[in-house]
C-alpha cells in the first residue's frame, strides 16, 4: 500500500509539473533584461508591494524587503535571530513597563536631517492614530494612551500617546499599560522606525518617494516593474552596503525569475517554484542555497464565510488529518519543507511539538471528525492563493489529498498576484480557506500566535475570535519575565490545536538561486536574502 500511494503522489507531482511547464513560460512582468541596471547594483525578484512604502502600513514580505533596505530602527536581529542594538545606544527597564531609549548620535535621514527622539515619537504617534488607517497600528497597543489615539469607536481624543515622552534629542521614554517582558524584541519590527519631518506634510507623496535612515536611499519606483535603491554613504549602522544599490524587479512568477537568473539577466531569485526544485542543484550547483528559516505555511479558514461560519473545530481537525503532509513535502515540494508539528517553526523561542494527532495523515479519523462536527456545508472547500508565488502545485496536491481521504470537494481559488490576494483578504472576500504563510517578525512564539489569532490582530484575516485564547495572550503579556511569557503562550498554542484557527501544513526553507554575477549571498532567520552583504562581481 505504501508503494502504491507514493506512486500516485509522484504521478500527481509529475503531472502538475508538466502542466506548469506548459503554461509557466514567458518573461517576468517587466524584469526580463539586465539592461538599465547600473554597474555595481544587484537585482532581485521582489514583486509589487501591496501598499505605498510606509513602515506603519506594510505587513507583507515584498514591501518589507524594500522597507528594510530604506529604514533602520532601534534594534535589529542578526542572521541567526539574535537581538542587537542598531540606532539605539541602549534600551533599559527595571520593570518591563517603563523603558528608556538612548539613541546613538550622528545618525541622519537620507535628506540630511538628524534622527532624534522626536523622529521616533512623532512617527509612532502617527502610525497608531486611527485616522491614518495604518495596517500595523495595533503594534502600539501596549503603549499607554493608545486607546486615546486609536479608540474602538469614534474619533481619537488625542493625536499623541501619553506613554511616549521625549527627554532630550537622543533620549525618550516608553510607558506601557502593563509589563511586557518581550517588548524590546518587538522593537526590531520595522513599524517602530523613525520618520523625517517632511513626511507629515505630505504622507501620500512620501509613500511613493520615501526618505529613510537605512543603508539604502530611494531612487525610483516604476510601478509593477521596478523599485531601485542606492547604497547610502552616510549610513551609520553596522550593515553597510557592500554593493552600489539594489533593483527590486517585479516578475509574474518564480518560474520566470528562475529562467532569468539562469541566463544571468537577474541576479537573485529568493524562492524557487515547485517545478524547478528538482533541477536547482544541477542548474546552479553551490549557487542554489537551501536553508530552513522561521516561517510556517498554513491554510486559514475565513470564519465569516458560508463554509466556516459557526463551524465545529472538529471539522477543521478532520480536514487537517486529511492532508498527507509527509508525501506532499517529499514529492511536490522536493523535500524542501518539513511537515508542521505545531503553529510555528523550530527556529523561534518557545517552539514545541504540540501533543496532538491532528497534524498526522489519517483518512479514517479525518472522516469521523468531519462527521462528528456536522460536516462541511455544501461538501466543498476552496483554498485561495496567489498565482505568482509558486503555490499552485501544492494547493492542487492538498486538495487532492482532502478529496481522496474524505470525499469533500476541494479546489484552488487562484488570484493573479499577491497584492490581489491580500486585497481579497482585506475585503473579507475569502470563500473558505486562504493561504496563510507567516514569517517571523521577531523570533518568539508570541509573534506566531498573538499577531495571527488575537481577536483584534490586524493580520487575523479569517476573523478568528476566542475569549479563552485572548485571555491567555493577555496573561502571557503580563507575565513577570520572558520565560514565563513563553510558557503561557505555549499553553495557548496547545489550546489552539483544539480550536483550529488555521491548519498548519509545513515549515519553510529558503530555496534561493543566484547568478554568477554576484557573491556572498546569505539568508537570515526570516528567510530574506541579506541584501547589504551581497557583492556585485
Amino acid at each position: 500500500m505504501r508503494g502504491a500511494k507514493t506512486m500516485q503522489w509522484s504521478a500527481l507531482a509529475a503531472a502538475v509539473a508538466l502542466a506548469a511547464t506548459a503554461c509557466g513560460g514567458g518573461s517576468g512582468g517587466g524584469g526580463g533584461s539586465a539592461a538599465g541596471k547600473p554597474a555595481g547594483y544587484v537585482s532581485i525578484d521582489v514583486t509589487e508591494p501591496q501598499k505605498p512604502l510606509i513602515p506603519g502600513n506594510t505587513n507583507e514580505t515584498q514591501g518589507a524587503y524594500v522597507i528594510n533596505s530604506l529604514f533602520t530602527g532601534l534594534v535589529e536581529y542578526d542572521a541567526a535571530g539574535k537581538l542587537r542594538n542598531a540606532n539605539a545606544e541602549s534600551i533599559t527597564t527595571d520593570d518591563s513597563k517603563t523603558w528608556t531609549v538612548k539613541l546613538k548620535k550622528g545618525w541622519k535621514f537620507h535628506n540630511g536631517e538628524d534622527v532624534t527622539a522626536q523622529s521616533y515619537v512623532d512617527a509612532w504617534n502617527w502610525f497608531a492614530n486611527i485616522k491614518n488607517n495604518q495596517q500595523n497600528s495595533f503594534w502600539f497597543e501596549d503603549v499607554k494612551g493608545y486607546d486615546d489615539v486609536h479608540p474602538a469607536k469614534g474619533d481619537p481624543k488625542s493625536d499623541k500617546m501619553s506613554g511616549l515622552k521625549v527627554e532630550d534629542d537622543h533620549t525618550f521614554k516608553i510607558e506601557l499599560t502593563h509589563p511586557v517582558s518581550y517588548f524590546k524584541y518587538k522593537l526590531g519590527y520595522y513599524t517602530f522606525t523613525p520618520l523625517p519631518k517632511g513626511f507629515f506634510k505630505d504622507p501620500k507623496k512620501y509613500g511613493q518617494e520615501p526618505v529613510g535612515n537605512g543603508p539604502y536611499t530611494f531612487e525610483k519606483w516604476t510601478h509593477k516593474k521596478l523599485i531601485q535603491v542606492k547604497a547610502w554613504k552616510g549610513y551609520k549602522g553596522d550593515n553597510k552596503a557592500k554593493n552600489k544599490g539594489i533593483q527590486f524587479k517585479n516578475y509574474s512568477s518564480y518560474e520566470a525569475a528562475y529562467q532569468d537568473v539562469l541566463s544571468n539577466t537577474l541576479d537573485i531569485s529568493p524562492q524557487v517554484a515547485p517545478k524547478d526544485l528538482p533541477k536547482r542543484k544541477s542548474d546552479f550547483g553551490d549557487r542554489a542555497i537551501d536553508q530552513p528559516f522561521a516561517a510556517t505555511q498554513s491554510i486559514a479558514p475565513a470564519f465569516y464565510s458560508k463554509t466556516f461560519k459557526d463551524v465545529d473545530p472538529k471539522v477543521l481537525q478532520g480536514l487537517s488529518m486529511a492532508i498527507d503532509r509527509k508525501t506532499i513535502t517529499k514529492t511536490v515540494l522536493n523535500e524542501t519543507r518539513v511537515p508542521a508539528t505545531g503553529f510555528m517553526p523550530p527556529l523561534v523561542k518557545g517552539y514545541q511539538k504540540v501533543d496532538t494527532d491532528i497534524f498526522k495523515y489519517d483518512p479514517k479519523k479525518a472522516k469521523e471528525l468531519i462527521k462528528e462536527g456536522g460536516g462541511v456545508p455544501g461538501n466543498k472547500v476552496w483554498i485561495q492563493y496567489n498565482a505568482d508565488g509558486g503555490h499552485k502545485e501544492w494547493v492542487s496536491a492538498v486538495c487532492q489529498s482532502i478529496r481522496k481521504a474524505t470525499g469533500v470537494e476541494c479546489v484552488g481559488d487562484s488570484k493573479p498576484d499577491f497584492q490581489t490576494e491580500l486585497d481579497a483578504r482585506d475585503a473579507d472576500q475569502v470563500k473558505s480557506f486562504y493561504r496563510s504563510g507567516w514569517t517571523a517578525d521577531y523570533p518568539l512564539n508570541v509573534n506566531f500566535l498573538k499577531e495571527l489569532y488575537a481577536s483584534n490582530a490586524q493580520t487575523n484575516y479569517g476573523k478568528f475570535s476566542d475569549k479563552e485564547i485572548d485571555g491567555l495572550f493577555k496573561k502571557g503579556d503580563n507575565a513577570k519575565d520572558l520565560d514565563a511569557t513563553i510558557k503561557i503562550y505555549q499553553e495557548a498554542e496547545r489550546k489552539l490545536a483544539q480550536k483550529m484557527p488555521a491548519i498548519p501544513l509545513w515549515d519553510y526553507a529558503a530555496n534561493v538561486v543566484h547568478s554568477d554575477s554576484v557573491g556572498n549571498v546569505k539568508v537570515n532567520f526570516r528567510g530574506d536574502v541579506i541584501l547589504s552583504d551581497v557583492t556585485a562581481k
